[in-house]
């Protein structure tokens, strides 16, 4: 018997659907078809009369109804595989088929196998196909037999079994060299390898199925009770061949899934190499990619139709069709009854029991039924997905088609939410939130190649330094429209083209390509006088302005190995020149950058200096008017660097002050300070230090705690301990100043505002400090001599001070006629070259003895008085 192969064309609507084929392929299928047809009957007709049986009435009554039986069961246990637009079926028709050719008259059996065909063909509805059917039918039967009859007669020594088998051999290559000239008359194609592998399987199935149809005659034949093993070893038959065809299912199941979700995951990774970091939308998708996924899917289903209804990135959908193209006029509706989706569930409709509306849909589609699933993502729809019409299958879509759509619709969904969640992601990586401008990693990713080529390349940076303080007056969302402000006049004045990013708070980066140094300054003073106009913010106008400084990448220091980070760094460095300075618009100089890095060296090497006694404690002396006694010092801390010689402490203390290591400071100079008044203190003199307090060191609560134990540890009075403050750094943060102030104060020490004048000079502020003294600034003491202007606010710092209950101290003494006019105003304290400049331990106590007389004073101490 034959390995059971039928191929059916893949157009197998009912009516009314009005199906659109092509018509020269129509005529070449009909054509093939009665061709079949007719050698199947002319094969039959002249086996039966080339070898005429007698016909037992007995047979025909009993071995012909078994038969067509056999036949039909054979049919309902078939496994159908479907290529292309063929449905290779293979069948188990083999077995009755072998049992009739060695016990029956060929009429009987053609007989049998044609009514139980033909009862499937009619009960199924695929008349249309009849001809082609019933030819392959003939053949089957005709073939096997002819060779049958051939063997015996000719060959008599032959045996049965052996004739028979090889008789059933013939029927497979028949059937699959039929199947494939109806895959190549519809247009399949098949490769030679291909089919000749196909040939040979089908050989194989056939072996065994007759193997087994044989085994069950000779059983049955001369074994007593041998139909009952017939039975089972043709039953497990049955069981092996679906468990197969399950895993052969399964596995084609599994590699569709896996190919769906890797084109998927391969047309996203092809959309996000071909995206710009510049731009904020992902290019269009390639419908190429799309298509050979649907293409996938309708191949894996074996379906006349797939349409792919895509929902874009924006409101757009796509519609992908694979297959039969759609009937014209068939346009997308958003009311579409078989769109009307909810849930995640496949639908399946049906026109023979549709309602009304549903049926007027599948017209319009030119199918008679549809499997429909909708794809959902995480967080929105992405479209849904329709089957039409199962190719080359009897009993149309079934269970196994709408798992494995609904498992396809769940992989392709989640596919494609993971790979817009990578694009969302990839976006944010490399754009501000806010303003949708590029962040530092995106500048650093488009900036990377034009700064690496030979262009010239300019990256400008621009500071707003306002934002803080809009902040922190109406709130950071304020602070942050005023950034969006900012970031549209950027992009409105440099165009789309040019790369821009937001580095971080009211700070914006930009790249300028083929820009000369002279553009370069035009476009920076231009941007700055767009920044600097009004903005309006909660019904006030803000007056912004700008810092702006840029680099070049052919700068004279530039070498190969220069990056976008660098050529970030010094614009920065430009801007911090620019805002020291008195242009607000800079470009990059080496001299900068050698600024910068020194006072960076001296920020992480000042600790080791510290401990390694690079630092040290100069002292400047104080002397009460008009007496001329020494009363104190004041502690000045001096840097000897081992590579940059003797540092000024305005270089070095503001940029310690603006780090942590303030702290270190204060106590390491604090520290020696009080060593050095208990050594007076051992050899009876009795003067006080006075300490410069950073804003770092009245923020921290903890820090009139160290005071104490440190007074504690040299056993020095509090009141020789003074502490210099400033009043901008003790009305930066009041809330947490006064209290530390107030600890320090009732412990005893001594506070001073230092520089007086010069901050905010206000009665009301100084009443709220509790000091016991104000410091004049030196630039009022200095100027007395020549400006009568800065005479008027020495006499009225002291006499202010004096109201107060206040020792009131001069600094900046430098002349002889400065001392006398502050003793007329009645000063307490001098301090100032006059006197002495700030000197070492060693020279400050020499000078003390060069310098000093002891006396006695009023309550038996030892004083020391200037001489002059």
């Amino acid at each position: 018997m034959t390995d059971h192969r039928r191929a059916v064309h893949p157009e197998v609507p009912r009516p009314p659907v009005r199906v659109h084929l092509d018509p020269q392929r129509t005529r070449r299928y009909r054509l093939f078809s009665a061709a079949v047809l007719l050698a199947g009957l002319g094969v039959a007709t002249a086996v039966l009369f080339g070898h005429a049986d007698r016909i037992d009435p007995g047979q025909l009554l009993i071995a012909g109804p078994l038969l067509a039986v056999g036949f039909l069961l054979s049919e309902q246990m078939s496994i159908d595989f479907d290529v292309r637009q063929v449905s290779w079926t293979i069948s188990f028709a083999e077995i009755p088929l072998v049992l009739g050719l060695v016990t029956v008259p060929f009429e009987v059996v053609l007989a049998a196998y044609l009514v139980a065909g033909l009862g499937v063909q009619i009960y199924r509805h695929k008349l249309r196909h009849l001809s082609y059917h019933v030819g392959i039918m003939c053949l089957e039967v005709a073939i096997p037999y002819s060779v049958f009859y051939v063997l015996r007669n000719d060959f008599p020594a032959v045996p049965v079994w052996t004739a028979a088998a090889l008789g059933m051999l013939t029927s497979p290559l028949v059937s699959t060299a039929l199947g494939l000239g109806a895959m190549n008359v519809l247009g399949g194609e098949l490769r030679l390898p291909a089919a000749a592998r196909l040939g040979l399987r089908s050989l194989v199935v056939c072996l065994l199925n007759v193997t087994v149809g044989l085994v069950a005659y000779v059983l049955v034949t001369t074994a007593p009770w041998g139909w009952l093993l017939a039975g089972l070893l043709a039953a497990s038959m049955v069981a092996l061949y679906r468990a197969y065809s399950g895993l052969l299912r399964e596995q084609r199941d599994l590699e569709t899934l896996s190919d769906v979700s890797l084109n998927v995951a391969r047309s996203g990774q092809d959309v996000m190499n071909k995206a710009s970091v510049l731009t904020n939308v992902l290019p269009p998708e390639d419908p190429a990619d799309w298509q050979a996924i649907v293409e996938r899917i309708r191949d894996q289903l074996n379906a006349k139709r797939v349409v792919l209804h895509l929902k874009m990135d924006t409101d757009d959908v796509r519609r992908l069709v694979a297959g039969v193209p759609l009937p014209d006029g068939d346009e997308a509706d958003r009311d579409d009854p078989i769109l009307q989706l909810a849930g995640n569930h496949v639908r399946y409709f049906k026109l023979s029991d549709a309602a009304d509306d549903v049926q007027e849909a599948l017209r319009r589609r030119g199918v008679y039924e549809v499997l429909v699933v909708p794809l959902r993502g995480a967080s929105q729809p992405l479209g849904a997905m329709e089957v039409h019409d199962r190719l080359s299958r009897w009993r149309g879509f079934g269970s196994a088609d709408v798992r494995l759509l609904r498992t396809l619709s769940s992989h392709l969904a989640t596919a494609m939410d993971n790979r817009r969640l990578v694009g969302r992601l990839r976006h944010h990586a490399y754009h501000d939130p806010l303003t949708g401008l590029l962040n530092r990693t995106g500048f650093r990713e488009v900036a990377g190649d034009p700064v690496r080529g030979e262009d010239t390349c300019v990256v400008m940076r621009i500071d707003l330094d306002v934002m803080s303080g809009v902040a922190d007056a109406l709130g950071y969302a304020w602070g942050d429209r005023m950034v969006l402000a900012a970031s549209r006049r950027l992009r409105d004045a440099l165009g789309n083209e040019v790369p821009l990013a937001r580095l971080e708070g009211g700070s914006f980066a930009a790249l300028l390509v083929d820009r000369t140094h002279e553009q370069a300054q035009e476009i920076g003073e231009k941007l700055k006088a767009g920044l600097s106009m009004p903005y309006p913010v909660d019904k006030l106008t803000v007056e912004a302005s700008a810092l702006i400084g840029y680099v070049s990448n052919t700068s004279e220091d530039s070498d190969d190995t220069i990056d976008v980070d660098t050529l970030l760094q010094r614009a920065d460095v430009a801007v911090q020149a620019a805002h020291s300075g008195s242009d607000p618009v800079r470009g990059y100089a080496p001299s900068m950058g050698q600024i910068f890095l020194r006072r960076f060296q001296l920020v992480t090497q000042f600790r080791s200096a510290l401990e390694t006694g690079q630092v040290s404690v100069h002292y400047q002396p104080k002397i009460a008017l008009p007496s001329r006694q020494v009363v104190g010092v004041e502690a000045l801390v001096r840097w000897r660097h081992p590579e940059f010689g003797q540092l000024d402490p305005d270089e070095f203390v503001p940029a310690v002050e603006a780090t942590g290591l303030v702290d270190a400071l204060t106590s390491f100079v604090m520290e020696q300070g009080l060593q050095r008044v208990r050594s007076w203190l051992d050899r009876g003199l009795r003067m006080s230090t006075a300490v410069n307090l950073s804003v770092r060191n009245l923020a921290d609560a903890n820090f009139p705690d160290l005071v104490e134990e440190a007074l504690r540890r040299y056993d020095v009075p509090p009141q020789l301990l003074t502490f210099e403050l400033t009043e901008s750094g003790v009305m930066s943060d009041p809330e947490r100043a006064l209290p530390v102030l107030r600890r320090l104060h009732a412990m005893g020490v001594t506070l001073a505002v230092d520089d007086f004048g010069t901050g905010y000079s206000s009665l009301a502020y100084l009443r709220q400090l509790p000091v016991d003294e104000v410091k004049i600034d030196k630039s009022f003491v200095l100027g007395m001599g020549t400006d009568l202007s800065d005479m008027a606010v020495v006499r009225a710092i002291v006499e202010l001070g004096h109201s107060l209950g206040l020792t009131v101290v001069a600094e900046g003494v430098e002349e002889d006629s400065a001392r006398e006019q502050l003793v007329s105003m009645g000063c307490d304290v001098a301090q100032g070259y006059l006197i002495s400049r700030p000197l070492s331990e060693e020279r400050f106590e020499a000078w003390l003895r060069a310098r000093t007389i002891r006396a006695r004073g009023l309550r038996d101490e030892t004083v020391l008085t200037l001489v002059s």
